[in-house]
């Protein structure tokens, strides 16, 4: 090809591209799609695809189509940082949200807000969250919520001496902290607290050092398939014969069979709530043949749908704009499939919802 003809082509490209550019909007999102919560994360993706589905049937945003640009961090933080550097550097999008474990939900976040873009928490619980910065927003119940809800749960079912397991990361500290602090405030005793190594092939060891302190409940949280482990070797110890309660119990069970998690009980941040959650629910059945499988779909569906609305209110997609449109809606109380939303100063969502849960055969209000 002459220089000529090359040098056109490439005027044409670069004039094409804007133009494509320009048809649609995009935001971004960055989720577990391969690795120890990809159970977790495929759910979380299909209730993003089905929010953008219906965004675009409203007629989209701004007049424009409505696209979510989705990456996998693998359930990994470094993973997730580069996913979050390429929606924001090569893609350009105003908002991003995501991650699911708080480990990797920080660092990705705390890079979001240094670059001014927009991040929406729809599944981590570190309380760390709330000091992020001015641009992230919370949509979900955080651990000193969680623990006080859970502690009071735990010792209305008639638990007084229990063992605490948890993973040893950010959310997992978090919760053993906060419970046993919310535990012992009620008169209950933590007789064994353990946090766990992940990633391992067996927690035999673990689970028998536990079971020598003989509490009466094991209070446990754990991600989807190391939780799978701990629950099939808990059940082949006899370790079952004791409550077993599990914090984030759709979380601690979506990789265990139904036969070992019959029985459980647990909590759960809140679901659905109202009409619009009914909606959403049939929605989600109709496309996907089944039901969701963890209670996060629901914040990431209204993280979507929040976006949008802020774009449209604001006129624009500059972040910070759109920061001061949620901003806006927040102050309203305004209506997601999760119940009301409404934001504090901090941008933290008041009054999140928590549920009281047990597994039949699937996770269902007690």
């Amino acid at each position: 090809m002459s220089s000529r003809r090359l040098f056109v082509s490439s005027l044409i490209l670069a004039a094409a591209l804007p133009v494509h550019a320009q048809d649609t909007i995009n935001m971004g999102a960055v989720l577990s799609l391969t690795g120890s919560n990809a159970t977790v994360g495929e759910d979380v993706r299909r209730a993003v695809v089905l929010a953008a589905e219906k965004v675009n049937a409203s007629g989209g945003v701004l007049g424009k189509k409505f696209n979510v640009i989705i990456e996998d961090s693998g359930g990994n933080a470094t993973t997730a940082l580069n996913a979050a550097r390429k929606l924001v550097s090569v893609d350009k999008v105003p908002v991003v949200i995501g991650e699911y474990s708080s480990g990797i939900t920080l660092p990705m976040a705390q890079y979001l807000v240094k670059e001014g873009v927009t991040h929406f928490n729809i599944a981590s619980t570190s309380i760390k969250i709330r000091d992020l910065g001015g641009s992230a927003f919370n949509l979900i119940g955080l651990e000193n919520l969680g623990n006080k809800f859970s502690a009071a749960d735990a010792w209305s079912l008639g638990y007084r001496k229990v063992a605490v397991m948890a993973p040893n990361n950010a959310y997992g500290q978090g919760v053993a902290h906060g419970f046993r602090e919310e535990f012992t405030k009620l008169g209950g005793q933590i007789v064994s607290e353990l946090l766990y190594t992940q990633g391992q092939s067996t927690y035999r060891r673990e689970l028998q050092q536990m079971s020598r302190a003989e509490p009466d409940a094991y209070i446990y949280t754990a991600y989807g398939q190391e939780s799978a482990v701990l629950n099939r070797e808990a059940m082949e110890l006899g370790l079952r014969a004791k409550p077993w309660y599990a914090i984030l119990l759709s979380m601690s069970l979506s990789d265990t069979p139904a036969d070992i998690a019959k029985g459980q009980l647990g909590m759960e941040v809140g679901n659905v709530s109202g009409e619009a959650g009914r909606a959403y629910l049939a929605a989600f059945n109709a496309k996907y043949k089944e039901g969701t499988k963890t209670s996060y779909t629901g914040y990431a569906y209204d993280a979507v749908l929040l976006t949008a609305a802020a774009i449209n209110k604001a006129k624009s997609t500059e972040p910070a704009a759109i920061q001061a449109a949620l901003k806006e809606l927040g102050k309203g109380g305004y209506v997601g499939v999760t119940g009301p939303i409404v934001f504090d100063a901090d941008r933290q969502r008041i009054d999140p919802p928590y549920a009281k849960l047990k597994y039949d055969g699937k996770v269902v209000p007690r």
